[in-house]
Formats: structure tokens, C-alpha cells, sequence
């Protein structure tokens, strides 16, 4: 289904091209299964996408779970494959997808066992949108794995240079979601009229199909992670490496999501509506950093092929190419949201005046700060390809934190809801600089180091 790119040779631009638009089209795909959700829970009621918009936040916790072994194997991989050792980018698939399982099972029966008390820490008022919440909830806890293990096949063949395989397969994936969602959702045909719990089902179920894919490509195609094997003593010392590796980001995207569950108790406050446009408006923003969190994957490839060869030269060109394409995506995403907000929210909520009119100041502050993120983003990709990735750790979890008291003290005067907006994008534009300088220095000492 798709092939294996050298990194280490050729045109940088193209070759970097190349690698990013299968995984750019995979990160859309990501986006479009929640985008689905909210296009079609939107035409049942706000309420629902509220009620699902809190509950998703634990599928982001998830997220930054995964990133343990998606990055862990990533790096490991790529750097194994630039020195040509293929044997040992095998051994390190074998370790990472035994964490990840382990991790995975932990933390599907946690949520399942505790959905209440979870939904419950949001302190929502109505009644209606807590039981919708701890529904989906309920069914998303147990497709669990399946949420573990898509991402992580996905970065086994990124790193091998091979991306259009888990666009292939996310697409079919997401095809399936698409179809099932009105019909779950609704009640269409034969199928009951299953509300939240149908978009959960529908999720699920595309997830699993997902699995299957690679799984059968994986048996009959000879991919990097074919010759796993699951059931075996487990390597600690590549668990330990895997985990050294990947905890870092990990922590920082958990430290976001919780600090973002923390920053939905205070959007709470103002009712089930903002809730709602926090929602939303976070999917629609989400094209821009999904989009480069896909770029990034390909940038830390690029950058842990050629650091695992040698070649210090192609990292330094191959990052400056890299963010000036992330950086004008960038300012396309806030032209964006700042000037087509109405529509692009509007798209959502058709019948809810209310939830347009605060959505779009929600889009047009975040959309000051996408340029900013891009760059972030880009930037944590290529520190990780060097296997260096505490410092986006630093600045992510410093500045992420920061926005709960920045939050709490803005909301309290008198801009009121705007002043949580305004904590998120200004954290943000700090966030990018600060990293962007970092890894400039970081190039530096690695330059010298090599000289001496």
C-alpha cells in the first residue's frame, strides 16, 4: 500500500513533502472523526456536544498516553533505520507495542470503572448533559485499546518513511465513522435511535477496523512491525528506552489536557453553552494543529534518520525548510479564524445564535496565536528527532500550566468568558518562541560538539 522513503538522501523540500502529506491527510483524518461527531450531535442539540466535548477530553489523555510508545518506537525506529539496522528497529516495535498494550488496558478499565466520578468533577449543572457525558464515556472506555493501537502502527511505518500506508488506512477508517454516525446517531433504516452513545459506537467501531487493516497488512504485506511479537519476555532495557523517550512529550500533552479539563470547570461557570463553543471551536481550530502535528511527524523522521547517519548539515536545512512551510500555514490558519469565524462556526450550530456569536470571539482570539502553535509544533517534532525531548517538555508544561491562574485572573475582571480565551492564546504565542530560540541553540552545541 505504500513504500519506504530514504530521508537521508535527495531534494530536502520534496523528499520532506513527500513523507508529510500522507501523515498531514492521517492528522485530518484524526480531526474529521471528531469534526463528524460535532457536525451531527450539533443538528441533535448543544447539549449533546457539550456533554461529548467533556467527555472527549479523556480521549486526549489518552492521547498523550499513546505518545509514550508512538514517540518511544518513532525515534528508536527512525534513528535504528538511518544506521541501517533493521533488525533492531524490530526489537524496539516488539517492546513499545508490549508498554503500550499494558498502558492501554490500565487505563480503559480506569475510565470505565470511574466514568462517573470523572463527569462528575466538572461540576455541570444540568442534569441531562452529566448522563450523556457518562454515557459516551462508557463506550469509548471500552474500544480503548484500539484508540492505543492505531496511532502506534501509524508511527512504525512513518518512521520507516513509508506515510501513505496509515493514510490509507485512517481514510477507510474514517469513511466508516462518516456512515455509521447519522445512522447510530439518528435512528436511520432499522437501527435504533441511539443519540451520544450511537457517535461513541460509531467511533469505536471504525477504530477497530482500523486495527484490523493493519493488522492484515502487517501479515501479508512484511511491514517494519510484521515480526513483532507480542506474547514474549518483554526487554526491559528497550522498554526503559521507549519509555525515556516518550514520557516527556507524554506529560506535557497530559499536562495539557488536565490543565485544559481545569480550564472547562472555570468555562463551566458560565453555563453548558460555552461549554459547548469551547468545543467546537477547539475542533475547528484543531485544522491547524493537527495539521502540524502531522508535519512534525515528518520533520522528527527527517531529523532522526540524519542524526542516526551523521548528517548535521541535512537536519539544520531540513528544519529551516520545514517551518517556514509550517509558518505559512500558520498565518493561513489565523487569516482564517479570524475573518471567516461566523461561517465556520455557524457550520456547526445552524440554529443556535447564541452559540455563533460566542464562538466566533472564541475563533477570532485563538486564531492571533495559530501562527505561533505551528511553529511550536514543528519545532517539538524536530527536538524529538534528535531524541531530545525534554525541552518542549519545559516550555509546554511551564506555559500550559501557567494558563490556570492567567485564566482565572482574566475571567475575573471584566472580560469575563473572553479572559479564559485570551490566557490560551497568549500561553500559546509564548510557547513558540520560546522553543523556536531553544532549538537554535541546540543546533549550535550540536555543530560544535561535532567539530571538536
Amino acid at each position: 500500500m505504500g513504500r519506504e522513503l530514504k530521508l537521508t538522501e535527495g531534494e530536502i523540500i520534496g523528499t520532506l513533502t513527500r513523507l508529510a502529506l500522507p501523515i498531514m491527510g492521517t492528522s485530518f483524518i484524526q480531526m474529521a472523526y471528531n469534526l463528524t461527531d460535532v457536525m451531527w450531535l450539533g443538528r441533535l442539540s448543544t447539549d449533546s456536544v457539550a456533554a461529548v466535548g467533556t467527555a472527549g477530553f479523556f480521549l486526549w489523555l489518552a492521547a498523550s498516553l499513546v505518545m509514550i510508545s508512538q514517540v518511544g518506537i518513532g525515534v528508536s525506529v527512525s534513528q535504528s533505520y538511518g544506521r541501517g539496522d533493521k533488525k533492531e528497529a524490530g526489537r524496539f516495535i516488539t517492546s513499545g507495542f508490549q508498554l503500550n498494550i499494558a498502558i492501554a488496558l490500565v487505563y480503559g478499565a480506569a475510565l470505565y470503572l470511574f466514568r462517573e466520578q470523572i463527569i462528575g468533577f466538572f461540576n455541570i449543572q444540568e442534569a441531562d448533559v452529566v448522563d450523556m457525558a457518562v454515557r459516551y464515556l462508557s463506550v469509548i472506555s471500552a474500544g480503548m485499546i484500539f484508540f492505543f493501537m492505531n496511532p502506534v502502527f501509524s508511527a512504525t511505518l512513518n518512521s520507516s518513511g513509508n506515510s501513505v500506508t496509515p493514510f490509507k488506512t485512517n481514510t477507510i477508517g474514517l469513511i466508516i465513522n462518516m456512515v455509521l454516525d447519522p445512522v447510530l446517531i439518528f435512528g436511520i433504516g432499522p437501527f435504533p435511535r441511539l443519540e451520544v452513545e450511537g457517535a461513541a459506537i460509531a467511533t469505536v467501531m471504525a477504530q477497530i477496523a482500523v486495527t484490523a487493516i493493519f493488522l492484515y497488512i502487517g501479515f501479508s504485506k512484511g511491514t517494519l512491525y510484521s515480526h513483532a511479537r507480542i506474547i514474549e519476555k518483554p526487554d526491559f532495557k528497550r522498554i526503559s528506552r521507549i519509555a525515556e523517550l516518550g514520557i516527556p512529550p507524554s506529560v506535557q500533552m497530559g499536562t495539557h489536557a488536565a490543565v485544559s479539563i481545569i480550564i472547562t470547570r472555570l468555562v463551566a461557570g458560565f453555563g453548558s453553552i460555552p461549554i459547548a463553543v469551547q468545543s467546537i471551536g477547539s475542533q475547528i481550530e484543531s485544522i491547524s494543529w493537527m495539521t502540524s502535528e502531522g508535519f512534525a511527524s515528518a520533520i522528527s523522521a527527517f531529523v532522526g534518520q540524519n542524526y542516526g547517519a551523521g548528517k548535521l548539515d541535512r537536519i539544520k536545512e531540513g528544519y529551516r525548510k520545514g517551518i517556514r512551510v509550517l509558518g505559512g500555514f500558520g498565518i493561513f490558519s489565523s487569516l482564517m479564524l479570524i475573518f471567516a469565524a461566523e461561517p465556520l462556526f455557524s457550520f456547526f450550530t445552524p440554529e443556535d445564535p447564541e452559540a455563533i456569536r460566542e464562538g466566533v470571539k472564541y475563533l477570532r482570539i485563538l486564531g492571533l496565536s495559530q501562527f505561533f502553535m505551528s511553529v511550536e509544533i514543528g519545532t517539538a517534532g524536530a527536538f524529538n528527532g534528535l531524541g531530545k525531548t525534554i525541552p518542549p517538555t519545559m516550555v509546554g508544561m511551564t506555559l500550559n500550566v501557567s494558563r490556570i491562574p492567567l485564566a482565572a485572573t482574566m475571567s475575573s475582571t471584566a472580560l469575563g468568558l473572553l479572559g479564559i480565551w485570551w490566557a490560551i492564546s497568549i500561553s500559546s504565542i509564548l510557547k513558540g518562541l520560546i522553543l523556536y530560540l531553544w532549538f537554535k541553540v541546540v543546533l549550535i552545541n550540536i555543530r560544535q560538539a561535532s567539530a571538536t
